[in-house]
């Protein structure tokens, strides 16, 4: 499921300290996701010739793409799945309560 995660999905986290906590992905690079205000850590910055003292940024840190999974508009996790109708582009959907959501279109690689 994690191979369908990309940049703008809303995630929830599924393992961890920062578990249950949901945000959109800001940026993927391979097997690790940023996720927006999850997973901050302070930085200490050290001195610059313009402004005067040190400072203490916050970061997010990446999170392992294993540890996230799409979700629905409650934050709940989501499994999703691959529909190809004839001619149509491939779309990512899931099920709730019996009916198929579309959660958005896949682009073709052609």
């Amino acid at each position: 499921m994690s191979k369908w995660i990309k940049k703008g999905d809303k995630v929830v986290v599924i393992t961890g300290n920062e578990r249950g906590r949901t945000g959109e992905v800001v940026a993927r690079k391979e097997d690790r996701v940023i996720v927006q205000g999850v997973n901050i850590r302070k930085k200490h910055a050290k001195r610059q010739q313009k402004a005067p003292g040190t400072q203490i940024l916050e970061i997010e840190v990446p999170v392992h793409i294993s540890n996230v999974a799409l979700c629905d508009g409650n934050g709940k996790p989501i499994k999703v799945r691959v529909r190809t109708e004839g001619g149509k582009p491939k779309e990512l959907y899931y099920v709730d309560g019996g009916k198929e959501v579309t959660l958005r279109q896949i682009r073709k690689t052609s």
